[in-house]
């Protein structure tokens, strides 16, 4: 019975430590897969000064005068334009912030409605007017009925060439709704320049005669995209597979930017040149670059990029050629002398580079090659046919012998391994029958 109890007992301890490790494994899963602060985190936001100016009226948008306290303008915005999808912002302070972008990033410039455009400031004697014979001098856009306030988009690519301007006419009316964002556009990387060209109509009353007035405004702001990586892509111009750092190619390779305009690049290229003391490394050139330069003669070329608006640097090297001292210099790291020197003392170049030393060449006894190996038993085998056929039964009961031997030995192991196992099991069992009937026999002394 007590036995019994005993095993059970320790049946419950296995089952209770199963259920508690299960318990952990099961908490910790649900730990990993709550989300990060990091992914979850909120959405950034940057918020532009409205630069707001009045134009005066009919001038083209061109005239900036200051909001005096006389202006129907004092003191209330229209709204607000900001921009979301950017990883970083420098120069923030600066009167045109540059906004990095990382892959996947999608930057988007909205504008948030303060106001209803009907009873501007909540005076219902104020509002935004059509402006039927609007156009815009600084864009260049010509006179067309802006609506209800135009919007006016400029990008400037990586030359700095304007692009045409995306035009929003009536924008306040069909695009925006008070209290809420409304997205502009999806921006790439160059240089932007918003405008928000509008009119606002007043209703003054003298004597009961109504007298509308109007008064041209404009918000105008400038922003920079750049994308924040700092990397070049080197292609061979045969293969055209992406060549990676310390690649080889004798095809000669050309830059890819992956659209990163901005970027700094610079390469140096190295040449072998026969001197005084022999072959040295000699630089050909080191000057700027640009995307889609091809460099097709022999030498190595160390390609330097720079992103001066993050500060990171990156390096890659390329050999085009098929000079294995070079490809051995490039690889290893090596001077061309300590190179032409492990080459004197006996080691070999790979066509990858990486040098092999006589050391590294020599075989230990215990590793034969397998071609040594088999003409080894190719000898054996001829000796025995020379020497005819009882040698052959001989080697043949020779292997049979060490392979009845081995096997003996493998079973000799197991067997000795069981009765070690069953004298311990015996010796156990045995204890535990004597410690249980001293027991009983103390139990029964006591009554």
């Amino acid at each position: 019975m007590k036995g019994t109890k005993i095993h059970h007992r320790l049946l419950s301890a296995i089952s209770a430590l199963l259920l508690t490790l299960t318990i952990g494994s099961v908490t910790v899963s649900a730990e990993e897969s709550k989300p990060s602060s990091e992914s979850s985190g909120t959405l950034q936001r940057y918020y532009f000064d409205d630069n707001l100016v009045n134009t005066g009226l009919d001038t083209g948008y061109s005239q900036k005068d200051i909001i005096t306290k006389d202006d129907p303008h004092f003191g209330w915005e229209l709204g607000k334009f900001n921009l979301t999808g950017y990883t970083r912002v420098t120069d923030e302070d600066s009167a045109q912030p540059v906004f990095l972008k990382n892959v996947n990033d999608k930057l988007t410039l909205w504008f948030k409605l303060d106001q209803n455009i009907d009873k501007l400031d909540g005076d219902e004697n104020k509002k935004i007017s059509d402006d039927s014979n609007g156009y815009d001098e600084y864009f260049g856009v010509r006179e067309d009925d802006f609506g209800r306030g135009t919007l006016i988009v400029r990008h400037s690519d990586y030359q700095n060439k304007n692009q045409k301007p995306v035009i929003y006419n009536d924008y306040l009316t069909s695009k925006v709704t008070k209290g809420s964002d409304t997205k502009v556009e999806l921006l790439e990387e160059g240089d932007y320049e918003v405008a928000l060209d509008y009119e606002i109509e007043t209703t003054s009353k003298v004597m009961l005669i109504s007298k509308k007035n109007y008064t041209n405004y404009r918000i105008f702001f400038r922003f920079s995209v750049r994308n924040g990586n700092c990397m070049v892509y080197p292609f061979d111009i045969k293969t055209k597979e992406e060549l990676t750092n310390t690649s080889i190619t004798p095809n000669g390779f050309y830059l890819d930017l992956a659209k990163s305009r901005y970027l700094d690049i610079n390469i140096k290229k190295e040449v072998l040149k026969e001197g005084a003391e022999g072959l040295t490394e000699d630089v050909r050139f080191n000057a700027p670059a640009k995307e889609g330069n091809k460099y097709k003669s022999e030498g190595i070329y160390t390609i330097s990029v720079k992103n001066k608006y993050t500060e990171q640097q990156t390096e890659k090297k390329i050999y085009v050629g098929d000079n294995n001292l070079l490809k051995a210099y490039m690889t290893t790291g090596l001077s061309i002398r300590e190179i032409q020197n492990k080459v004197r003392n006996g080691a070999e170049i790979n066509d990858d580079g990486t040098i092999v030393t006589v050391s590294e060449k020599t075989l230990s006894p215990a590793s034969n090659k397998p071609e040594e190996v088999s003409e080894i038993k190719t000898k054996a085998a001829s000796t025995a046919r020379a020497e005819g056929p009882s040698n052959v039964e001989v080697i043949s009961k020779s292997k049979a012998q060490a392979e009845t031997s081995e096997h003996d030995t493998t079973n000799f192991i197991i067997f000795g391994t069981s009765c070690f196992i069953l004298i311990a099991a015996i010796s156990v069992s045995l204890i535990v029958i004597t410690k249980s009937r001293k027991q009983t026999e103390k139990a029964e002394s006591e009554k």
